[in-house]
C-alpha cells in the first residue's frame, strides 16, 4: 500500500520520537478499500511521553495540544492534510456516559492491547511504514474483504456511541453486522440516554452525508433494536401499503428503498454536504406520517389501503424525529417543507401552484423537492426506476419560471413605497404582504402593473391623494 502523503511519509521517517510510530484506522481502512485518502491520518506512538511527542513534532509545523487529556497531538504544516498523533492509552470505566473513562497513559502498551480497544475490526487495523506491512491482530482484514462489521472485543460495550457509529459504518461500506455484535448492542440498549445528543447528531449526519447504502444502517438499528430509541422510524414497521402501488412492502421497507435510490441520484452525489445531509433526511422521514393515517378504503369499487394526507401529518413527526436526534433548526426547516409537499406532483401543475409551491418550500427549493419525489418513486421494486412525467414538467415549468432554486423577489418592494413617501410601520407591511400574495397569485408581473394593483386596492391603507398620483402615473405611462 502506497498512501501515506509525501510529508508524511517523511516525518515518520526523519522524527526520532516516531521511531515506533503506526497508521492506524480510518485511514488503513480506507487504504485498503482503495479509496482516496481523506483528510485526517491518525498515527499511534509507542514508547514515548506526551511532551517528548509534542517537542518533537514542534520542528516540522504548527502543533495543537488541545487533546491532551487524551493523548492527541495535532499537526498542520498547510497541506490539506492533518496529522493526529496520538499515545497509546488505557481506558477503564468508571461512570456512565460516553466520557465516563479513566485515561492512563501507558508507554509499554502494546500495538495488539491498543488495537483491542478499537470498536471495529476494520478499524483495529494498523500499518508500519517502515517496514511497509500490515498489524491485523483481531482479522479486520478478512472482515473487510467479506464486508464483515465485527467488535474487536468485549470493552465494545462500554462505549454506547459505538452502536452508532456502526449504524453509519454498515452503511458507508455496505458491512453485515456479525450476529455477536447485534447481540451485544441489544445488550447494551439501555445505555443509549447516556450519549449527549450532540454525538447522536454526528453518527446520523455521517449516516445522512455518506452512506453508500443507506438501508443497511436502518437495518442494522432494527436488528439491534436500537431503533426503539427513534420511535418514529420504528413505527414504520409493519405498516400495510397499498401492493398495486408498493409491491416492495411495508412503510419501513419502502423508506429503506427511497434512501437507497437517493444515493443513486447523479444530482445527490454532487450536491453539497450539507444538502446531502437534508435530502437523505427528507427521503428518511418523508412517509412518517403513514402510521397515523393508513387504513383501508373503498376506491372505485375495491378496498384499497390508503394514507391520505400523509405528507401533511408527517411535518410534525418528522420534526419529532430530527429534534430528537439533534439536527440544527436550519436544518429541520430545510426538511419539514420536503416532507409536507413530497405529493405535490400529484397536482395539476399550474404556474399559480408553481409560484407557491417554491414559496413554501423556502429555504428549500422545487429542484431538491422533485429529488426526493424521484427517490420516493424509484423505491418500489421490482418497479423499474423512472422520473416521474410531472417531475419533468414541474421542472421544465419552474425554470420558465425562474423559480426553479428559489422563489420569485417580490415586484413591489418598501423602496416602491417610500418613494411615493408612506413611512415604514406596521400598515407598510400589510401593503407589502398583501402585494406579495397577489403577486403569487398572478395578479400582476411587473411593477407598472403591481403600481396599478395597489392603487385600485380599497382595503389597503393608503391615502386619497397617493392612489391619485399612482393613478395619474398610469395614465402617463400609458
Amino acid at each position: 500500500m502506497n498512501f501515506i502523503p509525501a510529508e508524511l511519509d517523511r516525518i515518520l521517517r526523519e522524527t526520532p520520537v516516531l521511531r515506533r510510530s503506526f497508521l492506524v484506522g480510518g485511514c488503513v481502512r480506507d487504504a485498503l478499500l482503495a479509496r482516496p485518502p481523506g483528510p485526517d491520518f491518525d498515527v499511534e506512538v509507542f514508547g514515548v511521553g506526551y511532551e517528548a511527542l509534542a517537542a518533537g513534532l514542534a520542528a516540522w509545523g504548527k502543533t495543537d495540544l488541545v487533546g491532551r487529556s487524551f493523548g492527541v497531538v495535532k499537526l498542520s504544516i498547510g497541506g490539506a492534510f492533518t496529522y493526529d498523533f496520538t499515545i497509546p492509552r488505557r481506558d477503564s470505566k468508571i461512570a456512565p456516559g460516553h466520557k465516563g473513562f479513566a485515561v492512563e497513559f501507558d508507554p509499554d502498551i502494546t500495538p495488539e492491547q491498543a488495537a483491542s480497544r478499537r470498536d471495529f475490526t476494520i478499524n483495529s487495523l494498523m500499518y508500519d511504514p517502515r517496514e511497509h506491512w500490515l498489524l491485523d491482530f483481531f482479522g479486520g482484514q478478512a472482515d473487510l474483504e467479506h464486508r464483515i462489521l465485527r467488535h474487536t472485543s468485549a470493552a465494545f460495550g462500554e462505549d454506547p456511541l459505538r452502536v452508532l457509529r456502526g449504524m453509519q459504518f454498515a452503511a458507508r461500506f455496505n458491512l453485515t453486522p456479525a450476529p455477536e455484535t447485534i447481540e451485544l448492542a441489544r445488550r447494551i440498549k439501555s445505555s443509549y440516554a447516556q450519549l449527549p445528543v450532540e454525538r447522536v447528531r454526528e453518527e446520523w449526519c455521517k449516516w445522512a452525508r455518506l452512506s453508500v447504502t443507506p438501508s443497511l444502517g436502518l437495518k442494522f438499528l432494527r436488528d439491534t433494536e436500537w431503533i426503539d430509541h427513534f420511535p418514529e422510524l420504528k413505527a414504520t414497521i409493519g405498516v400495510p401499503q397499498e401492493p398495486e402501488w408498493h409491491p416492495e412492502g411495508d412503510v419501513f421497507v419502502h423508506t429503506c428503498h427511497c434512501c437507497d435510490a437517493m444515493v443513486q441520484l447523479q444530482d445527490w452525489q454532487t450536491a453539497d454536504s450539507d444538502t446531502r445531509v437534508a435530502l437523505m433526511l427528507g427521503i428518511l422521514t418523508h412517509d412518517f406520517g403513514k402510521p397515523a393515517t393508513t387504513h383501508q378504503a373503498l376506491r372505485h369499487g375495491a378496498m384499497r389501503i390508503v394514507s391520505p394526507g400523509h405528507e401533511e401529518a408527517g411535518e410534525p413527526v418528522a420534526r419529532a424525529f430530527l429534534q430528537r436526534i439533534g439536527v440544527p433548526i436550519a436544518m429541520e426547516n430545510r426538511v419539514a417543507p420536503l416532507v409536507r409537499n413530497h405529493l405535490i406532483h400529484f397536482q395539476d401543475v399550474s404556474d399559480r401552484l408553481i409560484r407557491r409551491l417554491a414559496k413554501r418550500l423556502e429555504p428549500e427549493s422545487i429542484e431538491h423537492l422533485c429529488l426526493i419525489i424521484t427517490a420516493d418513486s424509484n423505491g418500489r421494486p421490482p418497479r423499474p426506476p423512472s422520473e416521474p412525467e410531472n417531475v419533468k414538467k414541474l421542472l421544465a415549468r419552474a425554470h420558465e419560471l425562474q423559480v426553479r432554486h428559489q422563489p420569485a423577489p417580490p415586484i413591489l418592494m418598501g423602496r416602491h413605497l417610500l418613494e411615493l413617501g408612506l413611512a415604514p410601520g406596521r400598515e407598510f407591511r400589510v401593503m407589502l404582504d398583501a402585494a406579495y400574495e397577489a403577486q403569487l397569485e398572478g395578479v400582476f408581473f411587473d411593477l407598472t402593473q403591481a403600481r396599478r394593483w395597489l392603487a385600485e386596492q380599497e382595503g389597503l391603507p393608503l391615502a386619497a391623494d397617493i392612489r391619485e398620483r399612482l393613478l395619474i402615473g398610469q395614465k402617463v405611462q400609458q
